[in-house]
């Protein structure tokens, strides 16, 4: 005995009712099932669909989908990681090292000079509201996605999504880095240090909220064949 296509349909409705609302985590337990409940009735093929596919469904054990569903969620977002550090890694390489390296040592003139508090605030702060108006750029452009296709992708959902929240963790620091305003003004070897980082800030921001959001088509289609259709 073969599942049908509308048990199919059953078994996403089936998977979505139990709380996996990403249709490629669906798919990957459709599958799965569908082919655990065709080797259910091999051995009893008296069984009903809906039996069998309880009976699937209970392997999983008492949380269900939920360990399968977290273990996807670390996968891909190591691979949303991999792409933010490999568009990272292009930055130390000719020709955008030029950039990096501009950049970098406009911070550290900025902070060098009698006005240095001033800038730190007035950096911390260009960035502080270019993470804002991204982040909620993304997340209208998320909800306009949604409305065209009824599919919710784990990985189009972390491209958009994923830099809304490294901008609430940033914005969140920003106590502790106004404290560390008042100790790098003084020590050559802290000015450096907090050069770097606001160099790095800069460069993984433009990187979350524009370069990954703008290759989004591309990275879906790589990662889901199906996709596309």
């Amino acid at each position: 005995m073969k599942v049908t296509p509308s048990q199919l349909q059953d078994l996403y409705a089936f998977t979505r009712n139990h709380y996996v609302y990403h249709y490629d985590l669906q798919t990957e337990l459709v599958d799965h099932l569908a082919n655990d409940i065709e080797t259910i009735w091999q051995e009893n093929p008296k069984l009903s669909f809906e039996e069998a596919r309880d009976q699937s469904f209970k392997k999983f054990g008492v949380f269900g989908f939920m360990d399968v569903v977290e273990q996807r969620q670390k996968a891909m977002n190591k691979r949303y990681y991999k792409y933010l550090l490999s568009e990272l890694k292009q930055w130390f390489t000719v020709p955008k090292i030029i950039i990096t390296a501009t950049l970098f040592v406009t911070f550290f003139t900025l902070l060098q000079t009698s006005y240095a508090k001033y800038f730190f605030f007035i950096i911390f702060g260009v960035l502080a509201i270019w993470t804002l108006f991204r982040s909620i750029q993304l997340n209208r452009e998320f909800r306009k996605r949604k409305e065209i296709s009824s599919k919710k992708w784990l990985l189009e959902e972390l491209i958009f999504k994923q830099a809304g929240s490294i901008g609430i963790i940033f914005l969140s620091q920003f106590y502790n880095i106004s404290m560390w305003s008042d100790v790098f003004v003084s020590n050559t070897k802290l000015v450096l240090l907090t050069a770097a980082i606001f160099t790095l800030l800069y460069l993984v921001n433009y990187i979350s909220f524009r370069v990954i959001p703008d290759k989004a088509e591309e990275l879906l289609k790589t990662t889901y064949p199906e996709f596309s259709l």
